[in-house]
Formats: C-alpha cells, structure tokens, sequence
C-alpha cells in the first residue's frame, strides 16, 4: 500500500498478554472501556477470540479487538465497536501497513472475508482516523451505517417543548432521580419493552450486566426514576472519558405516561455529565442502518442530539 516499510509482526493475543493489552488500551489515543479485557472476556464463551497485536521491531504499536467465525474475521462481534486501537504515535503510512498485515494474516489462516466496525469520532481523544484512509487503500466497502444521537454538551441546544413538558410532568408526580444497584428490576422494564416493541430480549442478561457493574463501577451505572420506592424507568450508562453513552434506556407503562425516563436524562444531562464532551443516546437504526425508527430519533432529537455515524466496513479476501 505505501512504498515506506516497517517491520511488523502480527501476534494473536494470548491470557499471558492481558497486561500489556490492558496498559495499552488505557493510554491509547481512541480508546473506551469496552476494549479491557475483563470487559471483552465476559461473554468469551460465545465467541472464537482472535484479537490482534502488532508489533513495530519490538514495539506494540496497536490493537484489533477481533474473533473469528465461519470464514470471517470480526473487529469484535461481542462489541459495538472495536477498530484498530491506536498509540499516540500512531502515523498513517504505519496504519496502512498494519492493514497490509491484517489481509496478510487472515489469507495466511485461511479467512475469505474482514468485517471491521470502526470507533466512531466521538471516543477519539485526538484525531485518529488513520484507519479511514487505510480502509480507502484497500477498497473496503461501506456494510453497514448506524445512526446515532449525540449533544455536543459544550454547546448543548436544549430541549424542545415535548420534552421540557415530560419533565415537569415528572416532577409534577413527584418522581426523583436516584442512582441505583437495582439492576434486576431495571433489566425486566427493558426486557418487557423489547419483547413488546421488537420481539427481542435485551443483548445482556441481568445478571451479565451487574457482572460488568461490578468490574466497572466508574464506567456503569444505574440511574432510575422513582416513585417512592419504585422505579419507573431507568438508564444504564457507560461512561468513558469523552462520552456518556445510553447503553440501555427504558420506561414501565406508567413511567411512560408520565416522563418518567425525560426526567433521568434532563439530569445526566444538565446536572450529572454537563462537564463530558458528548452524551451519546445511542443507535436509532435497524438492519444494518436500512431501517430509521422514526419515532424513536426523532425522541432523541428533540433533546437537542445530532447524527454520528457508527461504520461498519467489508474486505473480501
């Protein structure tokens, strides 16, 4: 791809890695929580993991969370995201080698296809989209686009009038916002709402969840809305250093009525999270980006949010 060379080696990540893949990813320039290995391992048992190391002489100088199955090498199907994870010295004729050497090592074992899921901009900490180019290069083709909802917090516009009269609705009902450990009764509001609305159970089990809590408690929390005792909707948010990401987010039948989720987020953003750099909603899009709920960006819209894109990215071998 570029006539400058470097000497990399591509290792496949071994448990007697664990540290050194931690160290990096938590001094990388794109990097999130999600990418610690006791977050990634937490559901190993569903997939083949074949995550990446490159080395640079003797030198790690990036990552690739990724596993395997049917032929195809995913960057990772356990995660929203999970692109190539990249030093501060990360420089472009180096990404473009790294790429070389990802096609390099997928003919060599075999694989037909590449499926990689970049780190949308939002989690950058400097500008890193090396890859970008590097995807160029090598003709990859645009699989997939999800659209997501962000504020940009310095600069939040406010709400609309919907929402500003869900929340005093809220407050009218006298419901308050709590942090909470309640992530049983949490998960069955989600998991009566997506059964109801889509069919679908939520991709992470109670019990998963309160797992990733505990490992995680700076980067997952609970917040609900309570009525007394009761909680009536509630948040699940993963916090990393630019962004505080809506993981999970629903409302019961009477929390509906009555603004029960509005009031949870009017408080992570003006009043938990103002000093974050983005709060990110989530996705609004199904089947690969071909489908737009409507209903539900236009919900998150009306918070003052604006599109990023979350990329998804083929290479056939």
């Amino acid at each position: 791809m570029t006539p400058e060379t470097y000497p990399l080696t591509v290792q496949v990540y071994t448990p007697e890695n664990k540290t050194l893949w931690d160290t990096f990813v938590s001094n990388a320039k794109n990097t999130v929580f999600l990418f610690l290995r006791d977050y990634m391992e937490y559901h190993s048992h569903r997939f083949s993991d074949h995550s990446l190391m490159f080395y640079d002489s003797d030198k790690l100088v990036a990552l690739l969370p990724a596993n395997t199955y049917n032929g195809t090498l995913y960057s990772h199907g356990g995660l929203t995201f999970g692109g190539v994870i990249s030093g501060y010295n990360m420089k472009t004729p180096l990404m473009l080698n790294i790429f070389d050497a990802i096609v390099a090592h997928c003919q060599n074992i075999g694989l037909t296809k590449i499926v990689y899921k970049r780190i949308p901009y939002i989690y950058h900490l400097v500008p890193a989209d090396e890859d970008l180019y590097a995807l160029f290069k090598i003709n990859a083709h645009l699989s997939a686009r999800n659209v997501s909802s962000t504020i940009y917090l310095p600069n939040a516009p406010g709400f609309d009038g919907n929402r500003k009269d869900n929340i005093r609705k809220a407050k009218k009902n006298n419901l308050v916002v709590k942090q909470s450990s309640d992530f049983e009764t949490f998960m069955k509001i989600e998991e009566e709402v997506l059964i109801e609305r889509h069919g679908v159970k939520p991709v992470h089990s109670a019990e998963e969840i309160k797992l990733l809590a505990e490992r995680f408690p700076d980067n997952i929390q609970l917040y609900g809305s309570f009525r007394g005792s009761t909680m009536l909707a509630g948040i699940i948010i993963y916090e990393s250093q630019n962004v505080a990401h809506m993981q999970y987010a629903s409302n019961s039948k009477e929390g509906w009525t009555i603004g029960a989720q509005d009031l949870i987020e009017d408080y992570l953003i003006n009043q938990r999270y103002p000093d974050k750099k983005y709060f990110d909603f989530g996705i609004s899009t199904e089947k690969q980006g071909e489908v737009l709920n409507l209903g539900l960006i236009k919900r998150k819209e009306n918070f003052g949010a604006s599109a990023v894109m979350y990329d998804t990215y083929q290479i056939v071998l």
